[in-house]
């Protein structure tokens, strides 16, 4: 017999999705920030070394777990990879590549169709008839939210930013969505803090070449770059990823996906507060929508009185 979660924990359970979709959300609007002032790749690797910065101390604090062999350790670098060196450069270099961050979000709010398509077949997860229906929901209500970023301008859907945008939006889909199923299929019992760091170090290996390569790596260290950056680390880095890989470790693979969706209503609300971007009806609806599917899509199954 299973003991049932102590009331704080149930508490903590229950608030950590909404922390979490207002804490990713901010991704967006901090990328904007930063992303004047230095180039993409620059800014990752700047974010991911003073993460690790952060996350070193802290694991020795903390007595974090170390994995315990090179096979796990192999598994949380190629997790950490698609979560933060492809999904997180492939979202800055859209963005600075012209697409804007709430189409960015859009397409990066694909993920939950993707992840509960191979859930089944990667991890053995079932999706019920009403998930299903509440994903293309969410999908329907998202998509109505940023209609007006989807309309075409001049004729053109890609006025104003490149294929090459577009390319780097759907490389970082592919990196949340695969990084999400491969860090519950293979990263399981992993110490968050430990793994977290490994990750970040890898990624930061990974991403720097690119940028010395490819960028002039210059910055300019205004205000405004400094608290975008110190943001995208406390609140994103150790943050929201933390309770992403906490979630993705307590529930199933399909369900934490599907918070994604709340994403970009959550960043257009913000964007509406922040940068004066007004929401009309339809984007009101489609948030309503979202809302609607998401819930669908989470609400836990009735469990019978008797356990077999």
């Amino acid at each position: 017999m299973t003991a049932a979660p102590s009331p704080s924990a149930s508490l903590s359970l229950r608030v950590a999705p909404a922390v979490f979709v207002l804490l990713w959300s901010t991704g967006f609007i901090g990328a904007r920030l930063v992303l004047p002032h230095a180039e993409p790749l620059t800014v990752l690797c700047l974010r991911f070394a003073a993460t690790v910065a952060l996350l070193g101390p802290l694991c020795l604090v903390l007595k974090a777990r170390w994995p315990t062999s090179p096979r796990q350790v192999f598994h949380v670098a190629v997790a950490g990879i698609l979560v933060h060196a492809l999904y997180l450069g492939g979202v800055f270099a859209a963005i600075s590549l012209g697409m804007p961050a709430g189409l960015t979000a859009l397409v990066v709010g694909i993920q939950p169709l993707l992840t509960a398509a191979l859930a089944g077949p990667v991890l053995g997860e079932k999706t019920t008839a009403r998930q299903g229906l509440g994903l293309v929901l969410g999908l329907a209500g998202v998509a109505a939210v940023l209609g007006d970023k989807l309309a075409p301008q001049a004729g053109t859907l890609f006025d104003g930013f490149g294929v090459a945008a577009m390319i780097c939006a759907l490389a970082a889909l592919c990196g949340i969505t695969f990084g999400t199923l491969y860090q519950k299929r293979f990263c399981q019992g992993v110490d968050l803090t430990s793994g977290s760091l490994i990750q970040f170090i890898v990624s930061g290996v990974v991403l720097l070449p690119f940028a010395y390569t490819f960028e002039t790596m210059r910055v300019d260290w205004t205000a405004e770059f400094i608290f975008g950056l110190a943001w995208l680390v406390v609140g994103l880095s150790v943050g929201a990823v933390t309770l992403l890989l906490a979630m993705i470790r307590h529930g199933a693979a399909g369900r934490v996906a599907s918070l994604f969706y709340l994403v970009p209503p959550t960043t257009a609300l913000m964007a509406w507060g922040l940068f004066d971007e007004r929401l009309g009806p339809l984007a009101l609806a489609g948030m309503a929508v979202t809302v609607a599917g998401v819930a669908l899509v989470v609400a836990p199954r009735r469990q019978t009185l008797v356990q077999r």
